[in-house]
């Protein structure tokens, strides 16, 4: 590792953890502005109750004071207690639904990149062919649709009336729609992007070359062609995690999946303002982390691009 690449490392961590402070900072803060307390809505709750759990809570201590607490909390990886699911700690219910986002993220982000790629060359390949025609047709009609329309759809045809998947995550092989919901906007703009990608690399000159002096078609495609076209899927590795965990927030509650979507979606409905604090910093943790790696990988898939 140079000194250069060194250098542009730190930036890069350095503009992500500035990226999370701020995030940490317009999170509170906006929490904090809404006027009603988060046991205001509690029923059959006086104003000596709600003063007390505002005071176990923390809730009683000027707002700079919460915040330089709150920050010093996150970094000892304290989020502190979920006033909606009483007697937890946010920390601990975003580890158990982060282990099925993470199984539905992850899986899903695999499957848009190893189908996405493998279309996008099979369309560069045959450009102007039926097959070329087809993928693009496939793959504009599934760019134009949402995830949670998809899964909608899904859930109706293939769930209900097929019956030929379970509809509800607790059952086996529950999570394959949600996980195939997810998958195929980015699968479709990774092979549009493979496609394009790929078309510039098969015009280069030091393909042209190697084809003239007698090299291997598969050799040319794959060893030169297809590890040169792969720099854009790169790229686009950080907003398509950004694009699967946003996606996940109605795609979980569609099929019932107890994972980081559903529990933020259930923490609004229990202005449980910790939960929605914790779960937004997280995600955003997440998806700055994948941006990040995904600009380091950039660099190493391709050692031309200029460092700055």
């Amino acid at each position: 590792m140079n000194s250069k690449f060194a250098m542009y490392m730190l930036k890069r961590l350095g503009m992500a953890i500035l990226t999370i402070f701020l995030v940490v900072l317009i999170t509170f803060f906006t929490m904090h502005a809404i006027p009603a307390s988060p046991f205001s809505s509690e029923k059959a709750k006086s104003d000596a109750t709600i003063a007390a759990l505002e005071a176990k809570y923390g809730f009683d201590k000027p707002v700079p004071v919460q915040f330089v607490n709150y920050v010093w909390n996150i970094l000892h990886f304290d989020f502190g207690l979920s006033t909606g699911w009483v007697g937890n700690t946010v920390f601990d219910l975003i580890k158990g639904g982060f282990s099925y986002s993470a199984r539905i993220g992850f899986s899903a982000a695999l499957i848009a990149i190893v189908f996405g790629v493998v279309l996008g060359a099979i369309a560069a390949l045959k450009r102007g062919k039926w097959q070329d025609k087809v993928i693009q047709v496939v793959t504009t009609a599934l760019v134009s649709m949402p995830s949670f329309v998809v899964a909608t759809i899904f859930l109706l045809i293939f769930g209900l009336q097929l019956k030929w998947f379970p509809t509800l995550s607790s059952e086996p092989g529950g999570l394959i729609l949600p996980v195939v919901s997810l998958s195929l906007y980015p699968m479709a703009y990774i092979t549009r992007l493979e496609r394009s990608s790929m078309l510039d690399v098969l015009g280069q000159d030091y393909i042209r070359t190697a084809r003239a002096k007698g090299v291997a078609s598969r050799k040319v495609i794959f060893k030169h062609a297809l590890k040169n076209a792969l720099s854009p899927v790169i790229t686009y590795a950080g907003p398509m995690m950004a694009y699967i965990l946003t996606g996940s927030m109605v795609v979980e509650n569609i099929f019932s999946v107890p994972g980081l979507g559903r529990l933020f979606v259930n923490s609004m409905l229990r202005t449980d303002y910790m939960m929605i604090m914790g779960v937004t910093i997280f995600l955003a943790a997440m998806i700055i982390f994948m941006n990040f790696l995904s600009d380091v990988l950039y660099k190493v898939m391709d050692p031309r691009i200029d460092l700055r």
